[in-house]
């Protein structure tokens, strides 16, 4: 089958040596999400109207500010945040409708719903790929697994995507994969932590020398380590 703009992302990060190709979409979605903010969105009422009352979380503020693509324009992104902010607060009327408001602010950001939307259009393809696409199955079955989380979301999306006799298959599939990936994984980790000891110190490190960040990808998803 001819690719198509929405499984040209799909199929590049499954080419990619990685611990988890879905954590690379992820990524790249968070990367193009912190420039549209920073640049084109600074002019798109609606976009700014979005950032008033979501506002971004801690880690995405952080990224926002680390990126130094625009500090002003963020600056007038959190100007008219708090102008928004403090207008809801003035209106808060008691203790519980304040704790409500905050509430859900702690839980509000721009930059994880449009994440979290765009991952979920990703994951129908993954799984239209894999029931329609042998080349792409095969790149799947070669791939090096999927970090703890975007493995949960493969295993629940089986309940959505797949009829029961096709949603067997696929986890024969994926748990062999997950598996064995995290046994390579630890034995890489465990090697690591082996040439510690003087008796290994003149043997080769093979692929563990960068096993510590590479394993902390494994069990949360991307991190992105200075």
């Amino acid at each position: 089958m001819k690719e198509k703009i929405y499984t040209i992302p799909v199929n590049e990060v499954f080419a990619t040596d990685c611990e988890c190709p879905l954590c690379l979409l992820e990524q790249k979605i968070e990367n193009e999400c912190i420039e549209y903010i920073l640049g084109p969105s600074l002019m798109e009422p609606d976009s700014r109207i979005e950032s008033n009352i979501k506002g971004f979380c801690h880690s995405h503020y952080e990224l926002l500010y680390n990126s130094r693509i625009n500090t002003q324009g963020l600056g007038l992104i959190i100007e008219t945040h708090l102008a928004e902010q403090i207008k809801i607060l003035k209106k808060s009327k008691d203790a519980e409708n304040l704790n409500n408001n905050l509430k859900k602010l702690e839980k509000s950001c721009m930059i994880c719903d449009k994440i979290n939307f765009t991952m979920n259009r990703y994951i129908d393809v993954i799984f239209y790929l894999w029931l329609n696409e042998p080349d792409f199955r095969e790149a799947f079955s070669n791939s090096k697994g999927f970090c703890l989380k975007h493995f949960r979301t493969l295993v629940k999306g089986t309940k959505k995507y797949l009829k029961p006799k096709v949603a067997k298959e696929f986890m024969k599939n994926l748990v062999p994969i997950q598996i064995e990936n995290m046994e390579r994984i630890e034995k890489e980790i465990a090697w690591f932590n082996k040439k510690s000891d003087y008796r290994f110190a003149d043997e080769p490190w093979g692929n563990s020398k960068d096993s510590v960040p590479r394993s902390i990808q494994k069990i949360t998803g991307f991190t992105d380590f200075k």
